[in-house]
C-alpha cells in the first residue's frame, strides 16, 4: 500500500501544481475582484451540487461492489456498475434542470451579498456550468472502478487536463469575454472523463443501458447512501455559510476565502487523499473476508503516516503563510489587500490540518464498514459549531474568523470520530499513533522555529523564491534529521522503501 501511495503523492504533487498554476493565472488576471468571485462561486454552486448526487454514491460504491463481487462474482458487481451509471445520469439531468431553473434564487442562498452585475455574473456562469454535473459524476464512478481494478495511477492524473483547460480558459477569457470561464469549466469536466476511457477499456469493462430501480442491490445502497448524503449536505450548509458570509464581509473575500483553503487542500491531497485513497478499497475487502486485525493494523498505520507528513507542514504552513502567498499569488490584480486577506485565512486554516486528515480517513473507515450513521452524526454536530463560530468569530476576525470556525470544527469532529471508532473496533493502535505524533509535534516545533528564523533574519535580503526554497529545503532536513534521532517508527519504513527503490 505505501509504495502506490507514495506514488501517488508524486503525480499529486504535479497535479497540485498544475492546480496552483490554475489559481495563480486567475489571480492574476482578476485578482480577488467581482469577477473572480462571480465564477468561484458558480463552481461552488456546482461542487455542491454534484457533492450531494454522487460522492456519497461512489463512497457507498466501493465496499458494495466489493461485497457482490465477493458474494456473486465480478458479472454481477459489474452489472450493478451499469445500472448505477445509468441511474447517476437520469437524477444529473434532473438536478441540471432544477438548478438551471432556480438558478438566481440558488446563487442568492451562496452569497447573500451579491447583486447588480455581479449577481447576473454569477447566475449566468451558473447555468452553463452546471453541464458539467454529468461528466464529473461519471467521471468519478469511472475512477472508483478503475481504483476497484488496482488502477490508480491515471485516475490520479485526471487532474492535469482539467487544470490545462482551465489556464487556457482564464488566458482566453481575459483576451476576449469572460464568458470562456464558464464554458472552460465545462470543457475541463468533459475532458476529464474522455480521458478516462482508455483504461476503463483495458479493464474489460463494456457499458450496458440497465435501468432497473428496483434492483435489490441498489435499494440495499440506496439506504447506505442516504445517511451518507445529509452528513454531505451538512458539510455543504457549511460551505454556503462560509460563502455567505464572506459575500457581506468585503468585495474578494470569496476569492481570498477560496485561494487559503486551495492552498490548505494541497496538502490533504498530497498526502491524506493519497493514502486514502488506496486504503478504502483494501479495507474495504479486508472487512467483507472479516480479516479484523489487518483491517485494524491497515487503520493505524494509514493514521501514523499521515500525522508524520500533515504536522510539520501545517507548522510550515503557518510560519511562511505570508511569503507563501506573496510569492503565488502577489502579482498583477492581485493587490496588498488581497494578499492580506489571503494569507490571514491560510494562517487559521492550517491550524486544523491534522483535524481535516484525521476526519477524512475515519470517514472512509466506518463507510467500509457500512456504518454511515455515525460520520452523518459527526457531520451534523460539526456544522452546527462551525456555523455558530463563524458569527461569533467573523465578528471580531472578519474572514481569518471563518477560517478559524473552519479549523476548531475539524478538530473537534475528528476527536469524536476517533472516540466513536475505538469504541464500534476497540484498540487499533491509538497507543501507538499517541507517540508518534507527540515525537512528531516535537520535532516540528523545533523544525518550525529554525524556520522562522531563517526566513525573517538570515535570509530576508534574498530573492524570495530562492528564499522559499533553501528554507523549506533547511526546515526539511531538520525535520527528518530530529524524527530519525526519536525513532518514530515510520521513518524507518520509508527509509527501507527508499533503499528498496535505489536498489531497483
Amino acid at each position: 500500500m505505501k509504495k502506490i501511495a507514495v506514488l501517488l503523492m508524486v503525480i499529486t504533487v504535479l497535479s497540485k501544481i498544475f492546480g496552483f498554476l490554475r489559481d495563480i493565472t486567475l489571480s492574476y488576471f482578476y485578482g480577488a475582484t467581482s469577477t473572480s468571485d462571480a465564477y468561484i462561486i458558480s463552481i461552488t454552486i456546482t461542487t455542491v451540487l454534484f457533492s450531494l448526487i454522487i460522492t456519497g454514491i461512489s463512497t457507498a460504491y466501493i465496499p458494495m461492489f466489493k461485497r457482490i463481487e465477493n458474494d456473486v462474482g465480478h458479472q454481477s458487481a459489474t452489472e450493478f456498475t451499469n445500472n448505477l451509471i445509468n441511474i447517476v445520469l437520469i437524477i444529473s439531468l434532473v438536478v441540471i434542470v432544477i438548478g438551471f431553473l432556480f438558478s438566481e434564487v440558488i446563487v442568492k442562498v451562496f452569497a447573500l451579498g451579491f447583486d447588480g452585475e455581479t449577481l447576473k455574473t454569477a447566475v449566468l456562469f451558473t447555468r452553463i456550468a452546471l453541464v458539467g454535473i454529468i461528466f464529473t459524476s461519471l467521471t468519478q464512478i469511472f475512477m472508483s472502478y478503475l481504483q476497484l481494478n488496482g488502477k490508480f495511477t491515471i485516475p490520479a492524473m485526471i487532474g492535469f487536463p482539467f487544470n490545462l483547460i482551465i489556464i487556457l480558459s482564464i488566458f482566453i477569457s481575459a483576451q476576449t469575454n469572460v464568458i470562456v470561464l464558464a464554458f472552460g469549466s465545462v470543457l475541463a469536466a468533459l475532458t476529464q472523463m474522455l480521458f478516462l476511457l482508455p483504461s476503463l477499456y483495458k479493464t474489460h469493462y463494456r457499458y450496458a443501458p440497465i435501468v432497473q430501480f428496483t434492483d435489490k442491490n441498489i435499494k440495499k445502497m440506496a439506504m447506505i447512501v442516504f445517511p451518507i448524503m445529509i452528513g454531505i449536505s451538512i458539510d455543504q450548509i457549511n460551505l454556503i455559510v462560509d460563502k455567505t458570509i464572506a459575500s457581506t464581509l468585503v468585495e474578494g473575500g470569496i476569492s481570498a476565502l477560496t485561494y487559503a483553503s486551495r492552498l490548505n487542500d494541497f496538502v490533504q491531497g498530497i498526502f491524506v487523499l493519497s493514502f486514502v485513497t488506496v486504503m478504502f478499497p483494501l479495507i474495504s475487502k479486508m472487512v467483507a473476508q472479516k480479516n479484523t486485525e489487518d483491517f485494524k493494523n491497515s487503520i493505524s498505520e494509514v493514521i501514523s503516516s499521515v500525522i508524520l507528513i500533515v504536522v510539520p507542514a501545517s507548522i510550515g504552513i503557518m510560519i511562511l503563510a505570508e511569503p507563501i502567498i506573496r510569492l503565488l499569488f502577489g502579482y498583477g490584480h492581485f493587490d496588498d489587500h488581497a494578499i492580506d486577506m489571503t494569507f490571514h485565512a491560510l494562517f487559521y486554516y492550517s491550524i486544523g490540518m491534522i483535524g481535516y486528515g484525521f476526519r477524512e480517513i475515519l470517514n472512509r473507515t466506518f463507510y467500509s464498514l457500512q456504518d454511515t450513521k455515525t460520520p452523518m452524526y459527526n457531520a451534523s454536530i460539526a456544522v452546527v459549531l462551525n456555523i455558530i463560530l463563524n458569527f461569533i468569530l467573523s465578528s471580531y476576525m472578519g474572514i481569518s474568523g471563518l477560517a478559524l470556525a473552519t479549523s476548531i470544527s475539524a478538530l473537534i469532529s475528528s476527536t469524536l470520530l476517533v472516540i466513536n471508532l475505538r469504541k464500534k473496533i476497540g484498540a487499533f493502535g491509538l497507543k501507538g499513533n499517541f507517540i508518534t505524533f507527540m515525537k512528531v509535534s516535537f520535532a516540528s516545533t523545533v523544525m518550525g522555529v529554525v524556520v522562522y528564523a531563517l526566513n525573517k533574519y538570515v535570509f530576508a535580503e534574498w530573492n524570495a523564491l530562492l528564499r522559499m526554497m533553501v528554507v523549506v529545503f533547511a526546515g526539511s532536513i531538520i525535520y527528518f534529521i530530529l524524527i530519525t534521532l526519536l525513532k518514530v517508527k515510520e521513518t524507518k519504513l520509508f527509509l527501507n522503501f527508499i533503499r528498496k527503490k535505489v536498489h531497483l
